[in-house]
């Protein structure tokens, strides 16, 4: 047997150990990453599995390579409206806040390990900052609901904030081994690595989108793979240069994910699935590098350097810089607590062993415990202290799945699958009384194993499952009107032009879009600008109705075909 072969079973069987334990992980309420660690740990040199592995260089290849998986499925997911909510205090919070989170850590890391004022600096820089792939798979499998703005704070703030991390644990090794410059130096080197990443992030990600949808590849599994490769030569580009790799694929995830390219449903499957194997190699591979018994040796320091870094670092870091975003006290404490660490610190900890700096297993050593004590206690109490708060909403509808049709420069349409909520706009209301955008075609109902004819006399229940044929231009009023009514009351009026038809009734235009027109609810809008104008209606004659103006778009003899709807405050 070749050695080869002993190693592809050994991988697949902590591949499949490591996704069955994710199964346990909403019964026992320990984030995935605690389960898979001590997957690694098991089957490690102490445990019963034996296997004997103790090399930091692949640790740290394979480790870095999972997480930069891992963040450009962050950023293919994360929408740019979400980035635009949030994206001043999460900036700040991924560069003050990780800085002033290390500093107050480091000190006392210092003090705690009777160590040098460089030294516990240095486990403050690794411990600095919050974990994108914990956080991620935290808040999408921890069975609670959040508001949007917290969430996003959240997730964006984990997914940016690793350069940061990066180059103050980089910044300080060159310093203790290298005798860099502690200021100007230090000060060009996060120069270089936020410019560079950024700007190779942002052309990355435009470039990748313009040459998948030029290309015609005769097979259509190739564009995921496309897609990924894209996301790695950012990576690489940066990292060569002397940039943040991992911030450019963050960018050029988030820029790619946010445009329109051929294969994109397949390709978001293909990366999620991509980014949970990453996390499962990742962790179980970095179990396997720790001794469990050195974790004894340290569990008193490790157990106060966490104290230190939960209950006041991370508060005093975040509370000042969420006061000036306008965040009140209960959702400061929530991101106050949310502070997992997970894989990135643990990759930092191998950095001291790669320079070859003295006492680095030491540091490796007390960053795991560290990890071990964030994930496991911050992450099984997330929906108490969630819950607590009363920060946590009702479930939000289904978020809708884009379906492919075939490549987007053939046919300019998408078919969208929405799951209507218990509290869906649509829910309880007739086909006909969706309102739903001129053009746009409910092609098909499932309730359950059934398919359900889609007629205009069809009662929508929650739980039916509609596929919509749409132009992609209005997809943001069919999400409005598919959305849950407390979340869509949250929502104003997509920017744009929203053409209905002309028999479409008052009463329907504001149940589905919450637009109040003041006219008798059973009237049509036909009826509505008729009655408007002194004489016949023409084709572009407009008229307001409160914060909207109603335009004729279309006229079939004396009937007003179709109607534009505008919010005056667009139109100034």
């Amino acid at each position: 047997m070749f050695v080869i072969d002993q190693i592809i079973l050994l991988a697949a069987i902590l591949i499949i150990f490591g996704i069955l334990s994710s199964k346990l992980s909403a019964r026992l309420g320990l984030p995935v990453l605690v389960l898979f660690l001590m997957v690694g740990m098991l089957a490690g040199e102490d445990g019963p599995g034996g296997i004997v592995f103790d090399n930091a260089q692949i640790a740290h290849a394979l480790g870095s390579l999972a997480l930069a998986i891992i963040l450009f499925d962050g950023g293919l997911q994360t929408p740019m409206a979400s980035i635009k909510q949030v994206w001043k205090p999460a900036s700040v919070l991924a560069t003050l806040g990780v800085l002033v989170t290390s500093a107050i850590t480091g000190v006392a890391a210092a003090y705690i390990l009777d160590v040098s004022l460089f030294y516990g600096l240095l486990i403050g820089a690794i411990v600095g900052s919050t974990d994108a792939a914990a956080v991620f798979s935290l808040l999408r499998n921890a069975g609670i609901h959040i508001n949007p703005r917290l969430k996003s704070t959240l997730e964006i703030e984990s997914a940016t904030n690793d350069p940061m991390a990066i180059f103050l644990t980089v910044g300080l090794l060159e310093v203790m081994v290298k005798g860099l410059e502690p200021g100007t130096g230090l000060l060009m080197l996060f120069v270089q690595q936020m410019g560079i990443g950024s700007a190779v992030g942002l052309l990355g990600g435009w470039l990748s989108v313009r040459i998948i949808n030029r290309i015609h590849l005769t097979t259509s599994g190739l564009y995921p793979v496309m897609v990924a490769a894209f996301g790695l030569l950012a990576f690489g580009i940066a990292a060569n240069l002397g940039g943040s790799g991992f911030l450019a694929i963050f960018i050029a995830g988030v820029v790619i994910g946010n445009s329109r390219f051929v294969f994109q449903r397949s390709t978001f499957l293909f990366h999620d699935g991509l980014a949970w194997l990453g996390q499962i190699i990742m962790f179980v591979f970095l179990g396997l590098l720790i001794d469990p018994s050195s974790l004894l040796d340290v569990w008193l320091e490790g157990l106060l350097i966490a104290a230190v870094l939960t209950l006041v670092a991370r508060p005093l870091s975040v509370i000042p810089v969420l006061k000036l975003f306008g965040f009140n006290a209960r959702e400061m404490t929530l991101v106050s607590w949310v502070g997992l660490r997970g894989s990135v610190p643990i990759i930092l900890a191998i950095y001291p062993l790669i320079y070859g700096l003295p006492g680095a297993n030491l540091i490796f050593s007390v960053v795991f415990f560290v990890v071990l004590i964030s994930a496991t206690i911050q992450g099984s109490t997330l929906p108490w202290v969630a819950r607590t708060l009363g920060l946590t909403e009702p479930p939000p509808v289904t978020p809708a799945a884009t379906l492919e049709i075939t490549a987007l420069g053939d046919v300019d349409a998408d078919i969208v699958e929405y799951q209507l909520g218990d509290n869906s706009r649509a829910s309880g209301r007739r086909l006909s009384q969706m309102a739903l955008p001129d053009g746009t075609v409910v092609a098909m109902i499932t309730r359950g194993n059934q398919v359900i004819p889609p007629r205009g006399s069809t009662l929508l229940h929650a739980g039916d499952h509609l596929f919509i044929v749409m132009k992609p231009d209005v997809r943001e009023f069919v999400d409005l009107v598919c959305a849950g009514v407390s979340e869509a009351s949250h929502q104003e009026l997509p920017a744009g032009e929203l053409r209905l038809k002309g028999y479409t009734k008052v009463e329907d235009l504001q149940h589905s879009y919450g637009i109040e027109l003041s006219a008798e609810a059973g009237l049509s809008l036909d009826e509505l600008l008729r009655q408007s104008f002194a004489g016949a209606p023409e084709n572009d004659q407009s008229k307001d109705f409160g914060e909207v103006r109603l335009y004729v778009r279309d006229m079939v003899g004396q009937r007003i075909a179709t109607v534009g709807i505008v919010t005056t405050a667009a139109i100034s």
